[in-house]
């Protein structure tokens, strides 16, 4: 079997890594041969693995940096929406799924020469419904919200090329948010980013600009080895009823895709999916006990507890630690005079106007000019990054934080994902490296700055 991962723009290099070590396995392994494609160049938005069909069950469960895993139906040269309509029509979809169940059709393209992708998507859900009216005597129905079978077909200026999703809801959604701060970074992403940061679960991790706890609520299950799928899973054991009530219907109730498609429910891949459900739990349990070093702050109080509600839903143990802190107020969460080093990840909520709480008033911090015209619109992939202004306020703050990060963090390697190009000036700091990342249609950086004590910098 062929699959397609895909993931966000920019995370190909870490998501090949990341399959590499699932596929090595050892239960994974039993289930038969299976290969990772190069990681690519260039940004593709995801990479290719061959495998047997339980692979795609292990991928589902155990990627955090996957968005979909996508199996290839077949692929084929087309020049009108008939030569899609012929080319799906061949394909047996009533070996996958029946026609009581509900569907949805997704159309990606580029430089392709249909005038509607629209029609073409039309002429696709004809083909299928035509297959299956054929072979069946029954039609599914459309289901554009929450469908049972999903198809993703992707068209290139002479190619197109079905798929058939077995994931279902995109796997950034793990289940466990609730709710989303007003910058809100998707758990693939933030996964992706851990491990561009090199990371272990042994080393302190600090996010001065936490939200909803995005970072430390995936960092926490990295340290425990919770699989990225687990609540979808329903292998995380019984739970507070108020807690699981809360949680997505569309993500829980459904788990994903495959579990709805007919190859997944013989006997062999329903044993093969226990045997990956019993290794994930055996794991969980040899690593419930460890120590993590996983902390966090934010000036608003209402994303403390969101952070604080997600890391429940999570069911991570006990409470994160966090705490309502201006950002020009932090300090380590680790005793520095014994040499121990740490990692700082954040994504600044650039652009947006957050209401700040602090001791008994309100006070309000401006993250750039709300009434410039740059802030009206979100910048798409085709867009340069640019040096946007700012507001005389917040330049202030940086240059207060980044006085903070001087005088208490030497050592530390800080990480800041952001769209703003000129953040490193803001800052008065000059980035050892910038990773190109796009974060759902915005094109980011994930700038990485090595942190000095003052001594060392005099000397340089």
């Amino acid at each position: 079997m062929k699959f397609f991962i895909v993931c966000p723009g920019g995370l190909e290099a870490v998501l090949a890594q990341e399959l590499e070590e699932i596929v090595a396995r050892p239960e994974i392994k039993a289930f038969g041969r299976s290969s990772v494609d190069p990681a690519p160049s260039s940004l593709t938005g995801g990479m290719g693995v061959e495998g047997p069909l339980a692979l795609a069950m292990a991928m589902n469960l155990h990627s955090r940096i996957a968005s979909r895993v996508l199996l290839k139906m077949t692929d084929g040269p087309y020049k009108s929406e008939d030569d899609l309509y012929h080319q799906v029509k061949a394909i047996g979809w009533e070996d996958w799924f029946s026609s009581n169940q509900t569907l949805r059709v997704d159309i990606t393209a580029q430089r392709s020469p249909l005038k509607s992708l629209n029609f073409a998507t039309l002429r696709i859900k004809d083909a299928i419904v035509d297959r299956l009216r054929e072979q069946t005597g029954g039609r599914p129905n459309i289901d554009t919200v929450n469908p049972d079978v999903r198809i993703q077909v992707h068209l290139t200026q002479q190619h197109a090329t079905i798929y058939l999703d077995t994931s279902g809801e995109p796997l950034f959604k793990r289940g466990w948010r609730e709710e989303r701060g007003e910058a809100p970074l998707k758990e693939n992403l933030a996964a992706g980013i851990l491990r561009l940061t090199n990371w272990q679960a042994a080393m302190p991790l600090y996010d001065p600009m936490c939200g909803s706890g995005t970072f430390l609520i995936e960092a926490a299950q990295i340290a425990f080895h919770i699989p990225a799928g687990a609540l979808r899973a329903r292998i995380l054991g019984s739970s507070d009823q108020n807690i699981a009530v809360s949680w997505k219907l569309s993500v829980m109730q459904s788990g994903f895709g495959f579990l709805r498609l007919k190859p997944f429910l013989s006997s062999l891949e329903k044993k093969n999916w226990q045997t990956l459900c019993d290794a994930a739990k055996t794991e969980m349990h040899r690593h419930q006990k460890d120590t993590i070093a996983i902390s966090g702050s934010d000036i608003n109080e209402k994303m403390i507890a969101m952070c604080k509600a997600n890391w429940q839903r999570a069911q991570l143990p006990g409470l994160p630690v966090v705490r309502q802190l201006d950002a020009i107020a932090i300090r380590p969460n680790i005793d520095s005079s014994e040499g121990q080093k740490g990692v700082m990840v954040f994504n600044p909520p650039y652009g947006e106007r957050l209401a700040m709480k602090g001791g008994d008033s309100d006070r309000t911090h401006v993250f750039g000019d709300s009434k410039a015209a740059y802030m009206q619109k979100r910048r798409t992939s085709r867009e340069p990054l640019v040096k946007e202004p700012i507001d005389p306020k917040f330049a202030m703050l940086l240059d207060q934080f980044s006085k903070q990060l001087k005088d208490h963090f030497a050592g530390w390697e800080i990480f800041v994902l952001t769209a703003d190009m000129g953040l490193p000036g803001h800052l008065r700091m000059k980035e050892s490296k910038r990773t190109p990342l796009f974060n759902g249609p915005l094109e980011c950086r994930l700038f990485k700055f090595e942190i000095r004590g003052r001594s060392d910098a005099q000397k340089s």
